[in-house]
């Protein structure tokens, strides 16, 4: 895994342009390795199993270039297709409790399964699921057979409704550069209960560790967000690099599920991470949402959520 920061499609700066764009943040690209999971059933993160939004955006003036700025540039995630670009499923629901593989292609313009795209992160495609409300979260890297079938290996899924997200970015055609975030949804039989999102909270606990957040976030304006992690009392400083970052945030609007990744601007230097990283945070829309922190240290990939409310 490198171990220093690098420029990629995603780390350009695009404001939010309306009510439907979603973040633009500082944290990096996706993953799964070694991890630790809580329970898909509560508001925790779902184990991720191993595997390998849509709307145009406008520059803000003098945005363009700020270190560590990660614009959503095709929208919130919500749409199946952009700029003729489609998100193509197998089927429109999956089995209850128990392990399944969901199958799509990404349809391109020409009505063709796209097979070329872009390594964002050490990934070619970022994917998702996550629950009508916002429990059971997975992030998976999927890997894509030679006719662009991609085949995503999901842990077990409780009933209800659910939202799959792929981010990507073709390296050819219409599109080559730039960064998409299609979805679609997925019924999942059985008795769907219903588990209430928990409080906002600038703090949580996962393995012992604490994790903190500072900063006060406005809708439609960009403000500064510092996460803290501390275990035992100490500070942290041995975060390792996670897909050339030290933490990854993903997150999820409550009501419509619009999607969001974020990636810190901290400079990445070995396995010396910690034990404060730093953001520029802008969320559009205002209301609650639900984070997923994911960070390493010591081989294991380490899970927390907790909830953010945007004024």
């Amino acid at each position: 895994m490198s171990t220093s920061a690098r420029p990629t499609a995603r780390r350009r700066v695009l404001a939010a342009a309306g009510a439907t764009a979603v973040l633009a943040l500082t944290l990096a690209a996706c993953g799964s390795s070694a991890h630790s999971g809580m329970p898909g059933t509560d508001h925790g993160a779902m184990a991720m199993p191993s595997a390998s939004a849509s709307g145009p955006t406008a520059s803000a003036p003098g945005m363009d270039g700020m270190p560590g700025m990660d614009g959503m540039a095709m929208g919130d995630g919500l749409a199946s297709e952009k700029d003729g670009y489609r998100l193509d499923p197998q089927t429109g629901s999956l089995p209850a409790g128990q392990a399944a593989s969901y199958r799509f292609t990404v349809t391109g313009p020409d009505g063709k399964p796209v097979t070329g795209f872009a390594v964002d992160q050490t990934k070619r495609l970022h994917f998702y699921a996550i629950r009508s409300d916002l429990t059971g979260y997975q992030h998976l890297h999927p890997s894509m057979a030679a006719d662009g079938t991609w085949t995503a290996d999901l842990a077990a899924l409780q009933p209800g409704t659910w939202r799959l997200y792929a981010s990507f970015t073709p390296d050819s055609g219409s599109g080559k550069g730039k960064d998409f975030v299609l979805s679609r949804t997925v019924t999942v039989p059985g008795a769907a209960g219903t588990t209430p999102l928990p409080a906002a909270a600038m703090s949580t606990t996962v393995d012992g560790y604490t994790l903190d957040l500072q900063g006060e976030l406005m809708a439609g304006m960009a403000h500064p967000l510092t996460l803290s992690i501390g275990k035992g009392g100490q500070p942290v400083t041995d975060l390792q690099p996670y897909l050339d970052t030290y933490a990854h945030i993903s997150a999820f609007h409550e009501g419509d599920q619009a999607f969001a990744h974020l990636h810190p601007e901290t400079t990445v230097n070995g396995d010396h991470g910690g034990p404060t990283l730093n953001f520029h945070a802008e969320l559009a829309k205002p209301g609650n949402w639900r984070v997923f922190v994911q960070f390493q240290t010591g081989g294991q990939l380490h899970t927390a959520a907790l909830t953010l409310h945007v004024n």
